[in-house]
């Protein structure tokens, strides 16, 4: 073990740091861990990797999730939860509900794709057949919270006359995800085929503004 200037034995940074602030090194192995999975999937992904990249060890790693599956579903919940949030700072209660709608809309957009990181686990998951959305009551708790935003703001858009009837909360949320998650989940097919014209920034903030007038125009009368 090496020592200081005074001759001392120095402790390790990284062990201090495990023992001062636990949920710093969670919160660091939670963000590595999300770039590797996306990279690789859950098959591919290695914890050495992740170990390696992180401000700790393999060791505890294991301590904080168990293993690797746990980790990669605590991943899963720590991303979606992200976006959640993201979504309750947004105020749409002190909006008409056309505007609210509009912007859950257009934010989703945004997130999607600047969280690349998000769309690629998703589409992991997918692959695995949602299994280990299935294991975790967390996700469900945070997505529903979702369907309660749009909710809200559908009963707010018929009370007012500014929606139909008819229509759910949850259609509204699949028409959102479907166009704002395809702009991000396709990007790499879809340029090379056609070109990556929409993907400029221009584009991008035209498709931005068409998808909320979209969803806004779908919920009219």
């Amino acid at each position: 073990m090496a020592e200081d200037s005074a001759g001392k034995i120095a402790t390790p940074r990284r062990r201090t740091s495990w023992k001062q602030d636990p949920e710093r090194v969670r919160a660091n192995i939670l963000e590595v861990a999300r770039g590797v999975f996306a990279e690789h999937g859950l098959s591919g992904a290695r914890i050495d990797e992740i170990a390696t990249k992180t401000e700790t060890s393999k060791r505890m790693i294991y301590y904080y999730f168990g293993d690797k599956e746990s980790l990669y579903r605590a991943v899963l919940e720590d991303t979606y939860a992200e976006m959640r949030r993201a979504e309750d700072e947004l105020d749409l209660d002190a909006m008409p509900a056309d505007v609210a709608l509009r912007t859950l809309a257009e934010f989703t957009f945004d997130h999607h794709r600047e969280a690349t990181e998000f769309v690629r686990l998703v589409m992991i998951e997918n692959v695995h057949g949602g299994t280990h959305i299935d294991q975790s009551s967390v996700i469900s708790a945070h997505n529903s919270s979702a369907v309660r935003h749009l909710e809200s703001i559908y009963a707010r858009g018929c009370n007012d006359g500014l929606f139909r009837t008819g229509l759910t909360a949850l259609e509204l949320h699949w028409h959102i995800s479907a166009l704002c998650f395809f702009n991000v989940s396709n990007r790499a097919t879809f340029s090379r085929i056609f070109g990556d014209e929409l993907f400029r920034e221009d584009a991008q903030a035209s498709l931005r503004h068409h998808v909320g007038e979209s969803i806004v125009r779908f919920a009219a009368p």
